[in-house]
């Protein structure tokens, strides 16, 4: 049992002025726990909702992985409605580019306003979204104009973000790692019970149901957000960051406190790594849709099911196994098998020849992506202060938005030129000059020092 603060002698060294300070609202471990859970559980249901959209709109997942899920070319909102590839490929781009600058704005509206503020934003966001997708399969409408409306409020859905940001906020630095790495389980479950209400709902009441399902749940989310989310859970996590002396507050768009990141110590490279080292493997997984009909000659369902292998892969290392190697290895130690196991995927799939072959790289792959972006997402929050916690985040998820904008040009124009191959010789070179830069690297392998 720990002993409160008392005047005569507390067993830890007083903070000064400019250090943290104990919080007033600070939460008890039970409540703690309960507020964790309920982060968990709006994660599960933002990423459900998204993908029951996928049975509606084919897109690839705002969160990057193994869950990017291939589309069949019939049955979907976007066909119905005259989009033809081309004007597909300008929706995913709006979106993208969206999600893109709405990242970092997001992030610092939520270290500015709370947690409770954000998740309701986010889940405000995708209410509206929910609600013009569900009125452009009015045949009384004009569609394709709603449809493309409907991709505007999607530079505010970073409910994930957000649930990191508590995360972050509200666990031990030693555990960060472990706790978000069971997003991976939101993540699962996300996937496969929304592909299965998906489809279920679009096939037996039609396309605008799994739509205003999505709408119904996020408005639920909204009223959980409000009423089981801390205000703050910075001031909750009973430590907070004083304020830089001297000087205004900075506001949500201030673009100078959002690169004033990136001078810390160690941030720019890891930064850095995250970016580069996962692009090729996000290249692969937005050119996939047309790699498993062209390459692997798969049917949607088939498919389908390779993509759900993928998802419980990613559930499995993500929520179980990640944890467990965090407790015996440094976030440097796994950073660096992260980068090393994708240059032996890139390797395989350089001689990659049919679907058995992608299968067994699979676990590679599915733990490359996993490692990557929890420990850089992990080693990054430590590296700045915990009132600029959600702006990093913002950041790392405008990461994967960057990749869906610029894959789809990049990677057809090398899948079209070179081959499937391309992408494993890309994989490849990328990470083992990466690997050569983590081991010149002289601090940030081995963890960044917490602000």
């Amino acid at each position: 049992m720990q002993a409160g603060p008392t005047q005569a002698g507390p067993t830890q060294a007083g903070p000064t002025q400019a250090g943290p300070t104990q919080a007033p609202g600070r939460l008890s471990p039970a409540a703690r726990a309960r507020v964790l859970l309920l982060t968990y559980a709006l994660a599960a249901v933002e990423l459900t909702c998204l993908f029951m959209q996928f049975s509606t709109v084919p897109a690839v997942s705002p969160w990057p992985g193994p869950g990017d899920a291939p589309a069949p070319v019939f049955q979907y909102l976007s066909r119905s409605l005259g989009l033809d590839s081309v004007g597909f490929g300008y929706l995913q781009t709006t979106f993208g580019v969206l999600q893109l600058l709405g990242g970092p704005m997001f992030g610092r509206f939520a270290d500015q306003r709370g947690a409770r503020a954000a998740f309701t934003l986010s889940f405000l966001a995708a209410s509206t979204l929910y609600l013009l997708l569900a009125a452009a399969c009015s045949p009384a409408l004009p569609g394709l104009a709603l449809l493309f409306l409907s991709r505007l409020p999607g530079g505010l859905m970073h409910t994930l973000p957000a649930a990191q940001m508590v995360i972050t906020d509200l666990t031990a630095a030693e555990q960060r790692q472990a706790a978000l790495g069971r997003l991976g389980l939101c993540f699962g479950v996300g996937m496969i019970l929304g592909s299965l209400l998906g489809g279920t709902l679009s096939s037996s009441c039609g396309l605008h149901c799994p739509a205003l399902v999505a709408l119904v749940a996020s408005l639920v989310g909204i009223l959980l957000s409000v009423t089981g989310i801390p205000a703050s859970t910075k001031a909750a996590g009973g430590c907070t960051q004083a304020a830089p002396p001297g000087g205004p507050k900075a506001g949500v768009f201030d673009l100078k406190a959002i690169v004033r990141l990136f001078l810390l110590p160690g941030v720019l490279s890891i930064f850095l790594v995250k970016v580069v080292s996962g692009f090729p493997s996000g290249l692969f997984m937005v050119m996939f849709p047309i790699i498993s009909m062209d390459f692997f000659q798969l049917e949607a369902a088939q498919a389908g099911y390779l993509m759900s292998f993928f998802g419980v892969l990613q559930m499995l290392i993500q929520g179980l196994v990640l944890g467990r190697l965090s407790r015996h290895f440094s976030e440097g130690t796994l950073l660096r098998a992260s980068v090393l196991v994708f240059c032996g995927v890139g390797l395989g799939m350089a001689l990659m020849a049919n679907t058995l072959h992608l299968c067994l790289l699979a676990p590679g792959l599915v733990f490359g992506l996993c490692v990557l972006n929890v420990v850089t997402d992990s080693m990054l929050t430590k590296a700045v202060a915990a009132t600029d916690t959600g702006t990093m985040l913002g950041l790392c998820a405008s990461v994967q938005p960057l990749t869906r904008t610029l894959g789809p040009a990049l990677g057809g124009l090398l899948y079209r030129n070179l081959g499937v191959a391309v992408f494993g010789h890309v994989q490849l070179a990328v990470n083992f000059l990466v690997l050569l830069f983590l081991r010149r690297l002289p601090g940030p392998q081995e963890g960044i020092k917490v602000q």
